[in-house]
């Protein structure tokens, strides 16, 4: 089985970890003896871009050809001046945003066609519906050359973009041979915006159990240099972004630390609000450990060092953390809102979005922080999500597709 990848979602030469839910699905095909090909859907700035991004202080980046020995084929497909003016326009008017999206998925589907031979491939799967549209570029390429196209969609790209989008996303959801989603709440929101969902399946990401592990809390502690004796650990692992509610996180850590004293706090990630709640932070003197971006391995360890990890977020549409946190034997206290519920996947550890929304998911995590909790539990549940399960899962959808092959589009089990 061979296998043409295009995805929305991609390391950098700047940050290999941009993606690392594709990356680690192209881990396990070739493991389990799945050819295929990677493409970025990336476009090379020529000089004239180059020059008018200069100007406007816009940064280009480039996608990794390789992280840890997986795969990526960037191909070369220039964006010429033209692709500024497009921009200005799309902020103008939905129809011109549609024409600019249709316009560079076809370029780009053109780009593929030159670049390789869509005949050796047995199906096309699209990872996000992004801009361009790596699920529109697929629908193309499908088209045109009668190969079935399997499409996943991660989260804001239905829960923010689709519904400014609608004609585009509901036709290439709807002649898709199946579209998979990471959360039945990513179905359902789909299906608000008037998708049938008669070719949906829901698959999760998952989680690498070699290097999310339980660990001995004090001894990661002592090695990351931040044991204190009597001390409870709170953490926060993701981008410091507004969609991840990372503006209030101050605010939680303030009125956990007005319920327990003894408490450290540790942020892992980056974003524009970091500056920001840097500062809050002090003013709120807050035992506050702001990490930076860091590789997995050392995420894992921070994981294991925290007694609980919060996943505030206003949004999301299956978040990887909370099974990489349980797969450390940590709990994590999560918000109502998209995938999250279903990611954390115990009541008692949600907090309801609403009213004082910050204080009752503080008062959630000094109830857990006193209470305690049963880690291997945890680590039980997360091994249902471990990136092989995750894969298989995701090869018999493909299986399917293939044996359909001409016929009408999959009625798969939605699971």
């Amino acid at each position: 089985m061979k296998i043409l990848l295009l995805t929305n979602l991609f390391p950098l030469t700047e940050n290999l970890l941009i993606g690392i839910f594709i990356t680690k699905r192209l881990e396990q095909y070739k493991k389990l003896g799945i050819d295929y090909v990677a493409v970025p859907v990336w476009f090379q700035d020529d000089l004239f871009v180059r020059i008018a991004k200069y100007l406007l202080r816009k940064s280009s980046f480039i996608p990794a050809t390789n992280v840890g020995g997986v795969d990526y084929s960037p191909l070369k497909c220039r964006r010429t001046v033209r692709w500024l003016l497009w921009g200005i326009l799309r902020r103008i008017s939905e129809a011109f945003d549609e024409r600019a999206i249709s316009i560079y998925s076809q370029r780009f589907a053109e780009c593929v066609e030159k670049h390789l031979d869509l005949s050796t491939f047995d199906l096309i799967h699209a990872h996000g519906m992004y801009t361009p549209p790596a699920g529109l570029i697929a629908q193309f390429l499908s088209q045109k050359y009668s190969k079935p196209y399997v499409l996943t969609v991660h989260g804001s790209d239905v829960n923010i973009l689709m519904e400014k989008r609608k004609k585009i996303y509901l036709g290439v959801f709807e002649s898709a041979q199946a579209v998979i989603f990471v959360s039945k709440a990513l179905l359902e929101k789909a299906r608000s915006f008037g998708y049938s969902g008669r070719n949906a399946v829901i698959i999760p990401n998952g989680y690498d159990p070699q290097i999310f592990k339980p660990l001995d809390k004090d001894q990661v502690r002592r090695q990351l240099g931040i044991h204190s004796e009597g001390y409870k650990y709170v953490g926060f692992v993701g981008n410091l972004i507004e969609i991840k509610r990372a503006d209030k996180l101050v605010e939680i850590f303030k009125r956990v630390r007005d319920r327990i004293k003894k408490v450290r706090f540790i942020v892992v990630g980056d974003g524009h609000l970091r500056s920001k709640i840097e500062e809050e932070a002090k003013r709120k003197d807050l035992d506050v450990l702001f990490t930076g971006r860091v590789d997995q391995e050392k995420v894992a360890k921070y994981m294991n060092a925290m007694d609980v990890m919060i996943l505030p977020s206003r949004n999301e549409g299956w978040p990887c953390v909370v099974l990489e946190a349980q797969s450390c034997g940590t709990c994590v206290i999560g918000s109502s809102n998209g995938g999250i519920p279903e990611a954390v996947g115990f009541k008692e550890y949600v907090a309801d979005e609403g009213k004082d929304f910050e204080g009752s998911f503080a008062n959630k995590v000094v109830e857990v922080l006193k209470k305690g909790y049963d880690s291997e539990r945890l680590v039980q549940r997360a091994r249902e999500y471990m990136w092989r399960k995750i894969v298989e899962r995701e090869i018999r959808v493909y299986e399917e597709v293939i044996a359909k092959r001409g016929g009408n589009i999959c009625q798969l089990r939605v699971i």
